[in-house]
């Protein structure tokens, strides 16, 4: 089954609950609500001219809600690049920000950027990649990868904050048939 024309919530929703939905009830999956972020873990990194390489990347894209649904599972790492950019609203339309915590060196860094082309070949996935705050160069043996759903404002209690907070929220769960 396809995802067909979704907006950008709803696919990466759908393919993010691919696992949780068949374990839900028909009646909850449709009617609940829940705004889900991503993990991805690798083995090595390395952030340089606005590219960054994940190497021994998981083959699996952690994904986990936020209060009061606490929903936690996986999808396939293929799956994730691959519905990238689908739909009207979609991250390739509306890049999605992430925190990358990595071993630089033998230090911990954290970077944050804007996401944007991932590739995956094998187990390294490419992303290009906008540094909005923190080393622009990084190498190590080791990264996680925070992905925000639309991104995060500076503060999460300003007012732009608490409107992009209430989008994220009306992200509505899909349950394949």
């Amino acid at each position: 089954m396809g995802i067909g024309k979704l907006n950008r919530r709803e696919a990466i929703l759908a393919t993010g609950l691919v696992a949780a939905s068949s374990a839900m009830s028909p009646a909850i999956a449709a009617e609940e609500e829940a705004e889900l972020l991503f993990v991805q873990n690798s083995g090595g990194v390395k952030l340089s001219a606005g590219k960054l390489t994940l190497t021994g990347t998981s083959a699996k894209t952690l994904y986990f809600s936020d209060r009061p649904e606490r929903i936690v599972g996986r999808v396939t790492t293929k799956e994730f690049v691959d519905h990238w950019a689908t739909g009207d609203d979609s991250f390739k339309q509306d890049p999605p920000n992430a925190v990358l915590t990595a071993d630089n060196g033998g230090d911990a860094v954290e970077v944050t950027l804007v996401l944007k082309n991932p590739t995956l070949a094998g187990s390294d996935l490419v992303y290009e990649v906008e540094v909005l705050d923190g080393p622009a160069e990084v190498s190590g043996s080791w990264a996680s990868l925070f992905i925000d759903l639309i991104g995060a404002p500076l503060t999460p209690l300003s007012y732009a904050g608490v409107a992009r907070r209430t989008g994220r929220r009306t992200a509505r769960r899909i349950m394949w048939r």
